[in-house]
């Protein structure tokens, strides 16, 4: 018996199969039945089906399935093939695979009549250096023998005769968020029909499953197009169910509806697409057994301002399809530049062409129509200067950013598009590699696109990999127009820059990248680690980005619940799982292999490259991965060895139910203190608080003065009013609860909102609910109050505590803390609702009014009225004296107002104070009354009664 075992870039065909109806009716009517293999000969078969079996010269596939499971992004693939040989001879037997380029073999194993081969991962052979010569200067495979995105994996068996052959292949991968979506795809090319196909696909995700999808099947034409018009229906034979958190897809059809999709056995790429639920702001950390991993994927920010040039190719090999999809794409990309977006255009051949000379132009109408024309008007001719091209795309964006004082919070990038490789100039990877480094200094980011086979797809890998970039490629028969848009959309909106994640380095080794200079909208940042002190309650995080004109810094405690261990057993579609995988640690060690391949491609010093690959190795090894360093060896089991089962291994799911948290962190950028929030700002008595009271502290008198307002539900109160002086307004929105049993009130009353309203130095506003916040000073911002995080921008800070309170610091003279009221288990008269505290008021103007600002540059005295009506001013020293008198009265701006001694409790009801208090809806005590203060709506910053200003 002879057997051969590879891997094998590309897609190897094979003749097509005979077939017909009538071979699929009877494949599907009488070989289902039954597949006990002796049977199958035996059985008495029609005429005409007998005929098709003498044609066909080949191991017939009986069976073939796919069973995955994703848990939490992290996917465990086992590929089962039954072939069977039916004839009166040895037949040889291929079994082909096409796995995702990203994913790693995790174990082989197959059976041949009685008996068994395993694959063992080991390590391959160091090359001696005049072999790596030799290698180095014969030019590569056009395309590295792959197909866009995808390896093929072979195993050609021979199968002796009436016998049959069972190939069992496991693979594991991440899947990537692109679009804001994960694909998962199985390519399903039997190169026959099968009379069992079957595809199933359980996915488990804590954060809850969302936006689930199964589109059409997909050809090799198409592949790697992240959507393809009229995604409509999955399928047929496709069964969809799932339930918040685990999601079930079956694709199970029979022989007819497999000839209805592809008479060859080719059906295409089965795809499912989905996303999860995101907490505001951060995303997931999930710890299991000593390991974690953190998904970073925030939504709900403004984008940053792109300065970008295009590199594009105009080379004389460009001519005909690849160029004219070229210009089909950028004239869609141009239309989608924002207005704060600047750009220029480069197309290069042997000549260097630049469309705007030295400079990058803003986007408005007329610059959009006169670069269509630029890009039109373009030509194919000459060679490739691909260095050239970008030596002067470099010098572009390095010299206006530099003229330009560009604000460190944009993204400036190159995008690079050629279909050939360097012909003209420098023409030495090497060098080009070196020039280009050193033009871009890590300034910005470079993202490269291959078009066709002759493309030198390794120096564009390099090339991205370099300079914080990523690289597509793209078949000279695909549709490259909708590829470009494609990858333009998933790096055309930057949302952060510099971030970067942080965790105690007691508390954690071995983790992997944590510096990101750009997230871009629908992606996703994955870092991985391991925990060093497993005792500990708790794992601290933080990351910190910017965002345009902000820094965010946001942080949070997850909880390490050691005792808990959370299984999948009686889980529907889980129930067969066994085995011991700790997906989280085979994550981590996913992430450092793929880190250490991309380091090791990087490296020009030899001792650091072989280094990198022994550590690749070592862990490769350890975990069972197929990679560039190590290899699949067959070996043949004992005599009597079980074959290969068809059970799925599952991977363990210990910790899976544990609760996840949402997170970011980076070291702090220039201004922003990590003090406990709890010690950030001293709060004052001086507030309007529950259902609503006010308090108002007059330090210097030593005493306070309280009073409620009996507002309607729906009311907005204008609680400070400095709109033409500080620029600040601040108001509050009520809403209503029934009166509790035996009340004095018909109903009470809380503050829902607040909204806080500044502008100056620019104009920004705050809207604060017990939920979220939004922070709009420009570009809309959106935080969560259950999270941890610190907002800055030149002007205005805002730091949330979590579930506790929000402080709000304008220009550093201007402090206001916002408590947050949460009730577990509220009574029919309890709301959620919020507390307003003003901390510091020195940046107010002596003019600021409402129904708090009134009183924090006025003094209000206390009388006392005598027994025989005569009043006497009271000092300061002896309001003690005056607590047991009812009778006494303030003097307000010349008004007298009776006054009782009251106490109130405020924080959370955590201090009492004695105050003052002022019935009647503080009649008299304030200006005017309280039907003064409502504004019309929460943007209201009118300062005098009946008038109303829009901010």
């Amino acid at each position: 018996m002879i057997l051969w075992l590879w891997l094998c870039w590309g897609f190897s065909t094979s003749a097509g199969q005979p077939d017909s109806e009538l071979m699929a009716r009877y494949l599907e009517e009488k070989l289902m039945a039954d597949y006990s293999i002796m049977e199958q000969v035996a059985r008495r078969v029609p005429r005409q089906a007998k005929f098709l079996q003498r044609l066909e010269t080949r191991p017939r596939m009986s069976e073939f399935s796919v069973k995955s499971t994703i848990i939490s992004r992290y996917a465990f693939t086992t590929v089962s093939c039954t072939m069977v040989n039916s004839g009166s001879e040895a037949r040889e037997a291929v079994f082909e695979m096409q796995i995702p380029a990203a994913a790693f073999i995790s174990n082989f194993t197959m059976s041949i009549g009685n008996k068994t081969y395993y694959g063992e991962v080991t390590g391959k052979e160091k090359k001696h250096s005049s072999d790596d010569k030799a290698r180095d200067k014969k030019p590569p495979s056009p395309m590295d023998g792959r197909e866009n995105g995808y390896e093929t994996f072979k195993a050609s068996v021979f199968i002796p005769r009436k016998m049959q052959a069972k190939f069992l292949l496991h693979y594991e991968e991440l899947l990537q968020r692109r679009l804001g979506k994960y694909e998962y795809t199985v390519s399903i090319r039997p190169q026959q029909l099968v009379g069992r196909l079957r595809v199933e696909v359980n996915i488990l995700e804590n954060s809850g499953i969302v936006s689930l999808e199964v589109p059409p099947l997909r050809n090799s034409k198409h592949k790697g197009n992240g959507k393809v018009e009229g995604d409509v229906s999955p399928p047929p034979s496709t069964v969809v169910g799932h339930t918040k958190t685990l999601a079930k897809i079956t694709f199970n059809p029979s022989v007819v509806e497999q000839t209805r999709i592809a008479r060859n056995g080719i059906l295409g790429d089965f795809i499912i697409r989905y996303d999860v639920k995101r907490e505001l702001s951060v995303g997931d950390v999930q710890i299991l057994n000593g390991y974690f991993v953190h998904y970073f994927a925030p939504t709900d920010l403004p984008p940053l301002p792109k300065n970008v040039v295009f590199v594009l190719d105009s080379s004389a090999s460009m001519v005909g399809t690849k160029l004219k999809q070229t210009k089909e794409a950028l004239f869609t990309i141009l239309q989608d530049l924002r207005p704060e977006d600047h750009f220029n255009i480069i197309g290069f051949s042997n000549r260097i062409k630049v469309w705007q000379q030295d400079r990058l132009v803003p986007v408005t109408p007329n610059n959009i129509r006169d670069a269509k024309k630029y890009i039109h008007n373009m030509s194919p001719t000459g060679g490739t200067n691909i260095n050239g091209a970008l030596q002067t795309g470099a010098k572009l964006l390095n010299d206006y950013i530099a003229q330009n004082d560009i604000d460190a919070r944009t993204v400036s990038l190159i995008i690079f598009l050629t279909d050939g490789r360097p012909t003209v100039g420098e023409t030495q990877s090497s060098k080009i590699l070196s020039n280009t480094k050193d033009a871009i200094r890590d300034k910005f980011c470079l993202f490269t696109i291959g078009i066709g086979n002759d493309v030198d797809q390794k120096l564009l890998e390099r090339m991205a990999l370099e300079n914080c970039g990523m690289t597509r490629h793209f078949q000279e028969d695909e549709d490259a127009a909708s590829h470009l848009k494609g990858f333009y959309d998933e790096i055309g909106t930057p949302l952060l820059s510099d971030i970067r994640v942080d965790y105690p380095e007691d508390n954690v080794e071995q983790v992997t990248q944590n510096f990101f200079p750009n997230y871009f909208n629908g992606s996703e940042i994955v870092i991985a680690g391991k925990l060093i002190n497993r005792t500990s309650d708790s794992l601290h995080v933080e990351v910190t980005a910017s965002n345009s004109k902000k820094y965010i810094l946001l942080k949070t405690d997850v909880a390490i619940d050691l005792p808990s261990r959370n299984d999948i057993r009686g889980v529907p579609g889980l129930e067969d799982g066994k085995g011991d995988k700790n997906y989280i640690e085979r994550a981590w060690s996913y992430l450092t292999i793929k880190e250490l391949l991309n380091s090791r491609l990087k490296s020009d010093d030899n001792q650091e490259k072989d280094y990198l690959t022994e550590k690749a190795k070592s862990m490769a090894l350890t975990y069972n991965f197929v990679t560039p360093f190590t290899v699949l060896k067959m070996r043949e089991a004992g005599l009597h060895s079980e074959p290969p089962q068809e059970d799925f291994i599952s991977p363990s799911t210990d910790g899976i139910g544990e609760k996840l948290q949402s997170l970011q962190g980076h070291k702090a950028p220039p201004g922003i203190h990590r003090q406990q929030d709890k010690q950030r700002i001293k709060i004052s008595k001086t507030s309007a608080d529950g259902d609503p009271h006010f308090v108002i502290d007059f330090p210097s008198s030593k005493f306070s003065v309280c009073f409620n307002i009996d507002g309607e539900p729906g009311d907005i109160l204008r609680l400070v009013s400095d709109h033409k002086e500080s620029g600040v307004t601040v108001n509050g929105k009520l809403i209503g609860a029934p009166a509790p049993p035996n009340g004095h009130k018909k109903h009470r009353t809380y503050f829902s909102t607040i909204t806080i309203l500044s502008n100056k130095p620019e104009r920004s506003y705050l809207e604060i609910t017990p939920k979220r916040i939004i922070l709009d000073d420009g570009e809309r911002l959106l935080l969560s109050c259950d999270r941890s995080a610190v907002v800055r921008s030149s002007s205005l800070e805002v730091s949330i505590s979590a579930n506790s309170n929000i402080t709000v610091t304008i220009r550093d003279t201007i402090s206001f803390v916002i408590l947050i009221h949460h009730y577990k288990k509220p009574a029919p008269y309890q709301r959620d609702h919020l507390g307003f505290y003003i901390s510091n008021s020195k940046g107010l103007s002596s003019d600021s009014h409402g129904l708090l600002g009134q009183f924090l540059n006025h003094e209000v005295k206390l009388l006392q009225e005598s027994l025989n009506t005569s009043r006497q001013q009271v000092g300061q020293n002896q309001t003690e004296a005056l607590k047991p008198n009812p009778m006494n009265t303030l003097k307000v701006k010349g008004r007298l107002v009776p006054v009782v001694w009251k106490q109130r409790r405020i924080y959370n009801g955590q201090q009492e104070v004695d105050c003052w208090f002022a019935k009647n809806n503080a009649d008299k005590l304030i200006d005017g009354s309280y039907k003064d203060y409502l504004a019309s709506h929460p943007f209201d910053t009118g300062t005098s009664f009946g008038t109303i200003n829009n901010v």
